[in-house]
C-alpha cells in the first residue's frame, strides 16, 4: 500500500504589509498511520478569511500561528480513515484543518455537517457556517436592526456583508451597501435588493450617504474600519448601533492607525460600538443556520461564492481579500469533492 503524503503550507515569517509567498514554507511529509481514537481527514474546501492575516501578526482572540507551524484555516474536509467514535469513514467535516491537504485529528473541534441538505458543499462557507452565523448574529443580536431603519453595511459585496444586506431588507431596513467596484454594486442593488450602493473608489462616500440616507444612519455593520468608519460616525442617529465585525483596512497596516476622528459623535449621539467574535456564537448555530436556511429556501436570500483551485495559490489568494478583486466568499479548492452514488 502506498504511502499517502501530505502537502501544506507552514509560517515562516511574520509579513510586513501584504503577505508575500515567501512568508510561507511549502511542506511535503509523509502521513503517518492513524491511531485508536484518531481520524484522517482529506481537506475539499479551504475558507479564505480576513482574519487569516490576523492570525499570522499577533495573538488576538486565539494565539498567533508560531513560525515553522500549519496556517490556520477553517475548512471542509472527509473522514477517509476512522478509529474514533464519533466519526466514520465519508462523514463531512469542519473546523481547523489548517492550510495543507490532509488532517490527523483526534476530533476535537471538528463538526460533522448534516448529510442530504440540498445545498452545494460550498454553502456551509458561503451561506452557513462561520460567514452565516457572523452575518446573522452580529446584524440582529448587536445592530438590533427595526423596520424602517437605515442600514449601512462596509464591504457589503464581501461574503459577510452581501449577508448582512439582505436580512436588513428582510427585516425593513433601508440598506446601502459599500463597495469597490461597478459590477459589485450593481449586484448588490440588482440581484440582491440593496436599495442603493455606493463605489468608494470612485465617489464620495460622505456624499452619497447623505444622498441615500436622508434620515440619517441607525445601524452601520463595519467590515473595514478606518476612513469610511470615520465617514459613518459623521452621519450616525441618536442611539444609533456601531457593529464592528472586522477592520480590514487596517491589517496589513505598518504602523499604528490613528483612531476615528469623529469619535465625539459617539458621545453627542448615545451611540453604541460594539465588536464581536463568531466563535461566541457557535453553541447557537442551530438557530441562525436554521433561519438562514429558509430565507434560502424562499428565494429572500442569496450568496455568491468565489472558487480558486488548487492549495499551491492560497497565500496569493489571501491578498485578494485585501485589493478588492473578489466578491463573495473566497475560497481554495484544495481536493475534489466525494462522488455522490
Amino acid at each position: 500500500m502506498s504511502i499517502k503524503k501530505n502537502r501544506k503550507w507552514c509560517l515562516a515569517s511574520r509579513p510586513v504589509g501584504l503577505t508575500k509567498e515567501s512568508d510561507f514554507e511549502w511542506k511535503e511529509v509523509e502521513l503517518e498511520e492513524i491511531k485508536d481514537g484518531q481520524l484522517l481527514v482529506r481537506v475539499i474546501y479551504l475558507s479564505i478569511d480576513p482574519t487569516n492575516r490576523g492570525w499570522i501578526k499577533a495573538e488576538s482572540y486565539l494565539p498567533a500561528v508560531q513560525i515553522g507551524e500549519v496556517m490556520r484555516g477553517i475548512a471542509i474536509g472527509i473522514v477517509e480513515e476512522s478509529r474514533h467514535p464519533d466519526f466514520a469513514v465519508n462523514d463531512m467535516v469542519q473546523g481547523m484543518l489548517g492550510w495543507q491537504e490532509y488532517l490527523i485529528s483526534d476530533g476535537s473541534g471538528l463538526t460533522v455537517l448534516p448529510k442530504g441538505l440540498p445545498v452545494p458543499i460550498t454553502a456551509h462557507f458561503g451561506l452557513f457556517g462561520h460567514i452565516g452565523l457572523s452575518a446573522y448574529f452580529g446584524l440582529l443580536d448587536i445592530g438590533k436592526p427595526k423596520s424602517g431603519e437605515t442600514l449601512v453595511v462596509s464591504a457589503a459585496a464581501g461574503a459577510v456583508g452581501s449577508l448582512v444586506g439582505q436580512i436588513g431588507k428582510i427585516i425593513g431596513c433601508r440598506v446601502v451597501g459599500i463597495a469597490g467596484t461597478d459590477e459589485k454594486c450593481e449586484w448588490l442593488t440588482g440581484e440582491l435588493g440593496f436599495d442603493a450602493a455606493i463605489n468608494y473608489k470612485k465617489e464620495s462616500v460622505f456624499r452619497r450617504l447623505k444622498e441615500y440616507c436622508p434620515d440619517g444612519i441607525d445601524v452601520y455593520f463595519d467590515n473595514v474600519g478606518g476612513n469610511i468608519l470615520d465617514t459613518v460616525l459623521a452621519l450616525i442617529n441618536i442611539r444609533a448601533r456601531i457593529v464592528t465585525c472586522g477592520l480590514i483596512s487596517q491589517y496589513n497596516a505598518e504602523k499604528p492607525v490613528p483612531g476615528p476622528y469623529n469619535y465625539g459623535n459617539i458621545l453627542v449621539k448615545r451611540a453604541r460600538v460594539e465588536g464581536f467574535i463568531v466563535l461566541d456564537y457557535f453553541d447557537r448555530a442551530d438557530e441562525a443556520i436554521t433561519k438562514l436556511a429558509e430565507w434560502f429556501a424562499e428565494g429572500k436570500i442569496n450568496y455568491r461564492v468565489d472558487i480558486i483551485e488548487g492549495l499551491k495559490n492560497a497565500p496569493a489568494t489571501m491578498n485578494r481579500l485585501f485589493d478588492g478583486s473578489h466578491s463573495g466568499k473566497l475560497i481554495i479548492q484544495v481536493s475534489e469533492e466525494p462522488k455522490v452514488n
